[in-house]
């Protein structure tokens, strides 16, 4: 089984994917990936170069995110057309390392994606599960975990889809408002449910 792993910012899901791991379940991580096919190199940091030119790399030819951010930001085509750059071939490199596992063996593997939603990435994977937290709790993480005030932190928040509206979305969540054994529980629980062997 190919369960999507997915939350809001603060709200957890890199805790549930540690849980996960530790239960012996293979993690295929979104942003790790994203990370990994713009390394020097690679096929999409040859695109992204060729389109967006040579000032988006820094000094040892990596990639500067800070300039191809601002870059992006002022600009809705060249957002589009990062955009149809990265997206496939993440999706590509996160199909690829989800055959690997299951080729060495593997029954289940989890993609950890943070927009599964938003992207609509639902369709690859069989079963989504959602880290959910109240939005009082995810501002005050959110607040103290990255020393953001009030205001900052909110504007992180708003700026992706609502959690509460990605709850009828998924087919199963966990409420990590309390603590960490009583998240480890609801995880156990589902995972028992799914007949996920751990």
């Amino acid at each position: 089984m190919i369960i999507g792993l997915t939350g809001g910012i603060a709200s957890g899901k890199s805790t549930v994917a540690a849980m996960l791991k530790e239960y012996g379940l293979p993690i295929v991580d979104a942003d790790v990936v994203a990370r990994q096919v713009v390394e020097v190199g690679e096929e999409t940091y040859n695109k992204l170069v060729s389109v967006f030119g040579q000032e988006i790399l820094q000094e040892d030819k990596s990639l500067d995110r800070v300039k191809l951010g601002k870059l992006i930001f002022e600009n809705k085509e060249k957002r589009e057309r990062l955009n149809s750059i990265m997206h496939p071939s993440i999706r590509n490199r996160m199909k690829e390392e989800t055959r690997e596992y299951q080729e060495k063996g593997h029954r289940s593997v989890v993609m950890d994606i943070p927009l599964l939603f938003e992207s609509k990435l639902t369709h690859l994977v069989e079963k989504t599960l959602l880290v959910y937290v109240d939005e009082a709790v995810q501002l005050e993480r959110l607040m103290k975990r990255n020393s953001l005030s009030k205001e900052d932190a909110m504007a992180r928040i708003t700026s992706q889809m609502p959690l509460r509206e990605k709850v009828d979305l998924a087919d199963e969540v966990i409420q990590n408002n309390g603590s960490l054994e009583e998240t480890k529980e609801q995880l156990h629980a589902i995972l028992k449910k799914w007949a996920i062997q751990i």
